[in-house]
């Protein structure tokens, strides 16, 4: 697609059924089918790094169908993201089921090439563990980026059974390697038991602030987006979003499941407020459908990365006008 072109949207619904037709995000073109992409929406269909219940790795297919239903006018933000920008889904990158330090290496190459375009990316996991090699890539064009971790969970921890990839330890390793702004990370939505309080000081000391669920539910969502707004400033940010930070009945279908998390309006509403942050790329991982009912989490997580699409959309249209 050149310059003067304008980005190919989804397709008509009103011509073609939304039930029919290939199951690409929102329905919108493939990437080599446009040539390039503002934002490529891409598939990590990996779960190796799990410690409970597998088959996230289905999970990047099942939001691609959730999401047939979504339609190209944001009303919340005022947008009409695929035609702000180009939006193409980018299809799946193949990691070794096998073999997790070779698969967290393909995924970094594969980002890093999806990067070299200038595009922003979207990611669907998969598991946890391919936060890592995302935010490797990112810091590789941007430096140290803000995180914002929506998660029932630190993802902090050291090792499990030795390993140091899991899709429990990617933000301890992201710390180590220099990756992240440690004056701009946060967790939110976290809650449920932790194997001590050495856990929590552990976390702290990586620089990492907590906003609770049961925060966002005391205080609302727009005291907690106007926190997380000042925390992250104008530095680069990077959002990674596990499904399981939704309560389980609003994402029933996930591999570690947490009583009394978020509900998928604070979610959305949550993101809404951070519009005006410097979004570089995000991903949402953990969706393992085999534990879902009636598409609850794959519809949620669908409108979780729409919500995600429409605020990188917006900031590189707007960046075009300056």
């Amino acid at each position: 697609m050149s310059s003067n072109e304008a980005p190919r949207g989804p397709v008509d619904s009103s011509r073609v059924p939304r039930y029919a037709g290939p199951a690409t995000f929102a329905r919108l073109p493939r990437l080599d089918e446009v040539g390039s992409a503002d934002v490529a929406v891409v598939g990590v269909p990996f779960d190796s790094g799990v410690s409970y219940r597998p088959g996230a790795r289905f999970g990047g297919n099942a939001i691609r169908e959730a999401s047939r239903l979504l339609r190209p006018y944001n009303p919340a933000q005022d947008a009409s993201p695929f035609a702000l920008a180009q939006v193409a889904d980018a299809g799946d990158i193949a990691a070794n089921p096998f073999n997790i330090n070779e698969a967290v290496e393909t995924v970094e190459a594969a980002a890093d090439d999806l990067l070299s375009t200038g595009a922003r990316l979207m990611t669907l996991g998969g598991d946890h563990t391919i936060a890592l090699p995302l935010l490797r890539s990112v810091a590789k064009k941007h430096g140290p980026v803000a995180l914002l971790h929506f998660d029932a969970h630190l993802d902090t921890w050291d090792t499990y059974f030795g390993a140091e990839y899991t899709h429990g330890t990617p933000f301890r390793r992201a710390v180590e390697e220099g990756i992240l702004d440690t004056e701009a990370l946060s967790h939110v939505g976290t809650r449920g038991p932790l194997y001590g309080k050495q856990d929590l000081t552990d976390d702290a000391k990586m620089g990492f602030g907590i906003v609770t669920s049961a925060d966002v539910m005391r205080r609302g969502v727009d005291e907690i987006a106007d926190q997380l707004r000042q925390r992250i400033g104008d530095r680069p940010l990077y959002i990674s979003i596990d499904i399981d930070v939704l309560d389980p009945a609003h994402a029933p279908g996930t591999g570690t499941p947490e009583a009394g998390g978020l509900t998928s309006r604070e979610l959305l509403e949550i993101l809404r407020g951070l519009s005006s942050c410097h979004l570089v790329s995000a991903d949402l991982v953990e969706v393992a459908p085999a534990y879902d009912h009636a598409e609850i989490t794959s519809v949620a997580a669908s409108h979780t990365a729409y919500e995600l699409t429409t605020i990188m959309s917006r900031q590189i249209a707007e960046g075009r006008t300056k």
